[in-house]
C-alpha cells in the first residue's frame, strides 16, 4: 500500500491529515509534474493509501473513487470544497494552491527553482473516502 502524504510534514500538513480524519477534505490535487519527477503512478479508482501524519505515522487509509488530469483551469468549485481548507471559489482555492506550488520547498522537491503554473499546467484532481481510521 502506498503512502498518501498531504503537503510537506509540518503545519500545513497537520492540518490536512485532521480534515482528513474529520470527513472535510474528500480531494486533494497534486501536479502532474510532481508524479513525473518521481516517476510515481497516477493513483487509481479503488486503489487504498495510507494517510501519514508530520511524525510520519499512518493514520488512516482513503481509497480513491475518482481521478481526473485537467489543466489547471478546468479545476471546479465542487473539488475546491472538498479540499476541506475552507475555500468558497475556484479563485480563493488557486491562489492557496499557487502559494505552495511556488513556494522553495516545491520547487526545491521538483528540482526547479523557476517552477511555476499557470492555465494549462496539468493537475491532477482526486477524489477519495475514508475507509479506515487507526487508534
Amino acid at each position: 500500500m502506498r503512502d498518501a502524504e498531504f503537503a510537506f510534514p509540518g503545519p500545513l500538513r497537520d492540518r490536512l491529515v485532521a480534515a482528513v480524519l474529520s470527513g472535510e477534505k474528500t480531494s486533494t490535487t497534486g501536479l502532474l509534474a510532481e508524479y513525473e519527477h518521481y516517476r510515481e503512478p497516477l493513483p487509481r479508482v479503488g486503489e487504498r493509501e495510507r494517510v501519514i501524519d508530520s511524525a510520519g505515522a499512518g493514520v488512516a487509509v482513503i481509497e480513491t473513487t475518482e481521478v481526473h488530469v485537467v489543466p489547471l483551469s478546468e479545476v471546479d468549485i465542487q473539488h475546491a470544497i472538498g479540499e476541506g481548507e475552507g475555500y468558497t471559489s475556484v479563485a480563493q482555492w488557486r491562489a492557496g494552491h499557487e502559494e505552495f506550488w511556488h513556494s522553495d520547498e516545491m520547487r526545491a522537491a521538483l528540482g526547479d527553482p523557476g517552477f511555476s503554473v499557470d492555465d494549462s499546467t496539468p493537475v491532477v484532481a482526486v477524489r477519495f473516502e475514508v475507509v479506515e481510521r487507526f487508534s
